[in-house]
């Protein structure tokens, strides 16, 4: 194995509680995920990135952290993600877990302490405690998950939650924090995990004088990462992929200098509509950021905070934005299942690595109309119900079967499928030559044999379409309203959806050589 193996991997996204259930109480669980070990070993993945899989009250899906060194019990025990880690490495699949250093749980027990030692002890310096002005907040900051930034205490002082109030920021400017978190990257790497996904990585830092919101990439934070950095190179083959969502390349390359992270998500190319001259300027963009600095892109469809790739690029308006999750959207499924098709090979010509979160290969559609009993995510109460929240995308996968819950295990499961999901499950689509899950499966065995890591070069195209050759391989995306001839003489290796009397149909990706 290589050490920088990352640079043109295939990483698959589990969102655990809504991966497989293998002791049937309706939640996802590691049970569930080994059982599910060799599907992904045939779909063609390199490693496998695991959402927040320890003790959590779950009052923002996990990403609120009570004990960073342990499993939920929902999800099985500290034995069986070693067992996991152990038998996905014998099937050549890595493991990414999630780690979460901008906020913890209200139910940790540093935050308990902190609650009970009162204000000006060592113990809330962890947090970012203070007082209020007059009989309100320390500032008027806003939480990201919608309403005010700050929680008021029984003893009067407040305290600083970027996002839910059940989730306290911590203090990194305490050297109490950072030796914490050393410890808990030590533990897992001690462990076999491969890489680290690092949760809202630009936001450690807070200026809490500034008269303006003022948390997002201080200068400071490179010193975290570079500590973060000299633990991992003591390891041999680990990495780290880092969350910001920033839309300044300059300062964005700044994070995969050589001695912090070696990847981040690109969620520029996330975000562009299905235009022929966006998704090139965000493939040159992209290139362009990397390429100086030798750090391997990313290419990104979707994950557990964005729409559904199917649905997304059947609206009228196909780039994403944290306000699309609104009700009565028009919808085109047909139209958004055919680019989504387009999109997922083209995302997998580009050179660099690629992340497909669960289900994309099936081609699910984000869930709509899920009742409002049953939402989850806090955006949605926090927002008084005007965003919907991410949970239309993590409803449970399907598996098998004509009825819900179409395998995923025998208990009832914590978000409903809906009951046409029943065309969609791995079991209808595996011998289908024309699924998506097919043309996921050939998609990456090619992309594993031809591609990978490395470079491109544009070739002339007509207007609204998309051509460059990857070694031997060209990738041809058609944009425009109408089919275009593929340059001859060529073999066709690939499409997204059968050629139109051996032209490429609008909405199309072929690969050929």
């Amino acid at each position: 194995m290589a050490d920088e193996w990352w640079r043109g991997a295939a990483i698959y996204q589990v969102y655990l509680r809504s991966f497989a259930d293998g002791n049937d109480d309706g939640i996802g669980d590691l049970a569930g995920l080994r059982a599910k070990l060799p599907y992904l070993a045939e779909l063609g993945i390199d490693a496998i990135w695991l959402n927040p899989w320890y003790p959590s009250p779950m009052a923002d899906g996990g990403y609120d952290v009570a004990d960073y060194r342990a499993i939920d019990p929902a999800f099985g025990t500290l034995a069986d993600a070693e067992a996991y880690i152990a038998e996905a490495h014998a099937l050549n699949i890595r493991t990414i877990i999630d780690i979460v250093p901008n906020h913890g749980s209200d139910q940790q027990d540093w935050f308990v302490q902190a609650l009970r030692a009162g204000p000006g002890s060592p113990e809330r310096e962890r947090f970012l405690f203070r007082p209020g002005r007059g009989d309100g907040p320390p500032n008027e900051w806003q939480s990201i998950f919608n309403g005010p930034a700050w929680s008021q205490v029984e003893d009067g002082e407040w305290y600083l939650h970027l996002f839910a109030p059940e989730q306290p920021d911590f203090n990194w400017r305490n050297p109490e924090v950072v030796e914490e978190f050393h410890d808990i990257l030590r533990f897992w790497l001690d462990r076999g995990v491969d890489g680290i996904r690092i949760d809202s990585a630009a936001v450690l830092f807070k200026d809490l004088d500034s008269a303006e919101e003022s948390y997002t990439d201080h200068d400071e934070v490179h010193e975290v990462y570079r500590g973060w950095r000299r633990i991992s190179d003591s390891y041999d083959g680990r990495f780290f992929v880092g969350e910001m969502w920033m839309p300044d390349q300059e300062r964005f390359a700044l994070y995969l200098r050589p001695d912090e992270m070696q990847t981040a998500f690109n969620f520029d190319f996330l975000s562009r509509p299905w235009e022929a001259a966006e998704l090139k300027a965000s493939i040159d963009l992209t290139l362009a950021t990397h390429v100086p600095i030798g750090a391997p892109p990313t290419w990104v469809l979707s994950n557990h905070d964005v729409t559904r790739p199917v649905t997304k690029y059947g609206r009228p308006d196909t780039s994403f934005s944290h306000q699309d999750r609104k009700h009565g959207m028009q919808t085109d499924l047909v139209l958004g299942e055919r680019r989504a098709r387009a999109a997922a090979l083209l995302a997998m010509a580009l050179p660099g690595g690629l992340y497909v979160y669960q289900g994309e290969e099936l081609g699910l559609p984000e869930v709509e109309d899920l009742p409002d009993d049953l939402l989850q995510d806090p955006i949605f109460t926090r927002s008084k119900g005007t965003d919907r929240g991410r949970d239309g995308c993590r409803v449970p996968l399907p598996w098998s079967g004509k009825e819900p819950p179409f395998g995923f295990g025998a208990g009832t499961p914590w978000l409903p499928q809906p009951r046409d999901w029943k065309n969609l499950t791995v079991e209808s689509q595996y011998d289908d030559q024309n699924s998506m899950l097919t043309l996921y499966r050939t998609g990456l065995r090619l992309r594993r044999t031809l591609l990978g890591d490395g470079t491109l070069t544009w070739l002339d195209s007509p207007p609204d379409v998309l051509m460059f050759r990857r070694e031997t391989l060209t990738c041809i995306t058609n944009l425009a309203p109408t089919p275009v001839p593929l340059p001859p003489p060529k073999e066709l290796l690939l499409s997204s959806i059968p050629l139109d009397n051996g032209a490429l149909p609008p909405d199309t990706t072929a690969w050929v050589r």
